[in-house]
């Protein structure tokens, strides 16, 4: 239904931020994969009927009673999804930032 709208807060949020934070925790690669997903889900929910081009634009939307589980999608799938692609970030940069550290004691150590 609406899951996309927790990643995409987050792609908003990250977007700002890229120029405040160091650049060794590649912030970028962050902000492309929220974004990236963000524009799957979104295709995805077209595909499926869950998002219309039309008020009120989300199909649960249309009726108020709906509207309690489409929090719930955001709280639970869209935060997991938000959560997931952090974690995987984290990795990365955590893996990234170790291979330059190895790389540079290296050549220091090849110099001496």
């Amino acid at each position: 239904m609406a899951c996309f709208l927790a990643p995409t807060t987050a792609a908003i949020v990250t977007s700002g931020l890229k120029k405040k934070i160091d650049p060794k925790y590649h912030l970028e690669w962050l902000t492309t994969m929220l974004w990236g997903g963000v524009a799957m889900l979104i295709v995805e929910h077209i595909a499926h009927g869950e998002v219309v081009f039309y008020p009120p634009f989300l199909t649960a939307m249309k009726n108020p009673a709906d509207f309690k589980v489409l929090l719930k999608e955001i709280a639970t799938v869209g935060a997991g999804m938000t959560i997931a692609i952090f974690a995987v970030w984290a990795i990365m940069v955590v893996v990234a930032n170790k291979i330059t550290e190895i790389s540079r004691n290296k050549i220091q150590f090849t110099s001496i």
